[in-house]
């Protein structure tokens, strides 16, 4: 989608040391518990380096302006939360990030996503299902909390959805409402990139 909008776009496979080159996981039974398997698995500091490693290569391009902006939707939401940690991001779009409000990425105190507020400099996107278990009421109120107490630049948007719900070909998807977010994500990297 951003690529059709001009964008350099790069799409990292996050589950690489953990499974052959250009896995997919299908989104049945099977491959939800992999991937929540390796999840869990893969520390956080790894999770980094991987991002590091792409935005290295899309400021290495000569296209590339310099001003990087990440997009992600579950757990790759709350990996884009993370890339936006670096300071050259200027724009995030976090899509249902999930495990923003909990400790399921394993990781050392000092480095979870959530207590290290102060080195976010861009804009973010954030976007929520009310009606995500994976989510719940409670753990996006402490995120914007915290975010609005780290006064962060920051939209903050629910819809009346499920988790997934911008999954072509899932149940729970929701066609509108994913275009209506889309268009959200190009008028933050419009701006910001």
């Amino acid at each position: 989608m951003l690529a059709g909008h001009g964008f350099i776009v790069a799409c990292p496979e996050i589950y690489h040391e953990l499974e052959p080159a250009g896995t997919v996981l299908s989104y049945d039974e099977e491959g939800t518990t992999r991937g929540n398997a390796h999840k869990i698995t893969k520390e956080v500091h790894a999770y980094d380096s991987d991002a590091r490693a792409v935005l290295d290569y899309l400021q290495s391009r000569d296209d590339c302006t310099g001003r990087l902006g990440v997009m992600g939707i579950c757990v790759g939401g709350h990996l884009a939360f993370r890339a936006a940690l670096q300071p050259e991001i200027k724009g995030t779009a976090c899509f249902y990030a999930t495990d923003l409000h909990g400790l399921t990425i394993p990781n050392k105190p000092g480095q979870h996503s959530m207590e290290r507020l102060s080195d976010i400099s861009g804009e973010l996107l954030m976007i929520w299902g009310k009606q995500d278990n994976h989510i719940p009421l409670p753990g996006r109120r402490q995120v914007y909390d915290k975010l609005t107490e780290a006064n962060l630049l920051f939209t903050w948007h629910e819809f009346n959805a499920q988790h997934a719900f911008m999954r072509d070909g899932d149940e729970r998807y929701d066609a509108q409402t994913a275009l209506l977010c889309y268009q959200l994500a190009l008028n933050l990297f419009s701006r910001t990139l």
